[in-house]
């Protein structure tokens, strides 16, 4: 039997990685699009593909232009298209505005015209953001939750999602949106704050910093773990009919209970290396996201497994290999703190449940 063809965007970074390696594992025949340029440079471009690398099919394009886009779908004829690539990195969206819409937006409207003309028998999924609910009315947010969102990056998401609604409703193609509330992994970018805490403790530890600079800590967000929310992309094209759902674990953590955690399981204690810098928070605040994915967990069989404290440690952890430390030697074994991962969070101790706010959510 022929295995069936799956085409992916943004394949170079953290969502694309590990929806290749689940794609590769069920079977799938995996083609990515990426710069023309990452293939001359793949130790450092495609450094999260490279375990995987000869298993895959990538080929040159741009989500700036149609006529590669249409290119790359005329000669690869996917089953199914999965789209997460985007300027996504939500503080850059308020510096260059006009890149982060006509990237996003644009790129978007190409890839669902291209499979219009050629392949429209082709699943196409969109991976939409806890962004664009922005200015919450209603916690949880679901599916029916209106939108109010806060920053180019949230309006481009919104666009693609009413996009993809549209080309389902009046082509009849099989679309659908994911709106992913945040989600971690040792594989998540530098910039993203998350990753810049984690980072930044390893790098303590190493002797390479003194102290972490972040913005907002009060923001509070919903995490989960990006390898399990590319399992829910994948349910979601498998499904009779196309729909839209929301994926998020339902629990939020304030990005001070990141970083407490993360100092913590150091053996740390962060309000001695945290300074908060004005200059991090955003033009628009987003204060609070908590997803419901009762939708997902009822219709798809999708459930969250990975909790914020292992999420936390999976991530120092490797940041900690990454400079060579030992993070079960690293931590004393004398102190107040003999089981970091079990103190209560901030978050905890007033009574709510949040996290995340800085450049980069």
């Amino acid at each position: 039997m022929t295995a069936r063809r799956a085409l992916i965007s943004g394949i170079t970074g953290q969502d694309g990685s590990y929806l290749a390696e689940l794609l590769l594992a069920r079977g799938y025949e995996v083609h990515g699009i990426v710069r023309r340029v990452a293939l001359h440079d793949p130790e450092n471009r495609l450094s999260r593909l490279l375990p995987i690398r000869d298993c895959l099919h990538l080929h040159p394009g741009s989500l700036e232009s149609y006529a590669s886009l249409h290119q790359v779908l005329a000669k690869v004829q996917p089953h199914e298209c999965y789209h997460l690539a985007a300027q996504s990195f939500v503080s850059y969206s308020f510096d260059d505005e006009f890149s982060t819409l006509n990237t996003n937006i644009n790129g978007t409207h190409y890839l669902l015209a291209a499979i219009k003309n050629l392949v429209p028998e082709c699943r196409f999924y969109f991976s939409g953001s806890s962004e664009m609910f922005g200015k919450v009315e209603q916690v949880p947010q679901n599916e029916d939750t209106p939108f109010h969102h806060r920053s180019s990056y949230g309006i481009s998401k919104v666009a693609g999602f009413h996009l993809t609604r549209n080309y389902r409703e009046a082509y009849g193609l099989y679309a659908c949106s994911g709106i992913l509330f945040n989600h971690e992994s040792p594989r998540r970018g530098h910039e993203f704050v998350s990753r810049k805490i984690t980072s930044g403790v390893a790098r303590i530890l190493a002797g390479k910093a003194d102290r972490l600079c972040l913005g907002n800590l009060d923001a509070l967000r919903d995490w989960g773990h990006a390898r399990e929310y590319v399992e829910a992309m994948w349910l979601m094209l498998q499904q009779p009919q196309p729909e839209d759902y929301v994926v998020a674990t339902g629990e939020t953590y304030s990005v001070r209970d990141f970083a407490q955690l993360s100092f913590a399981l150091a053996g740390l204690d962060y309000r001695d290396f945290v300074v908060t810098d004005p200059e991090l928070y955003r033009p628009a605040e987003v204060n609070v996201l908590t997803g419901d994915a009762t939708k997902a967990i009822e219709k798809l069989g999708w459930t969250p497994k990975t909790g914020f404290s292992a999420l936390v440690r999976e991530m120092l952890e490797a940041d900690c290999d990454s400079v060579g430390i030992d993070l079960s030697l690293s931590v004393p074994h004398s102190g107040q703190i003999s089981h970091p991962w079990q103190l209560p969070l901030a978050g905890q101790l007033t009574g709510v449940d949040g996290v995340l706010q800085q450049p980069g959510f």
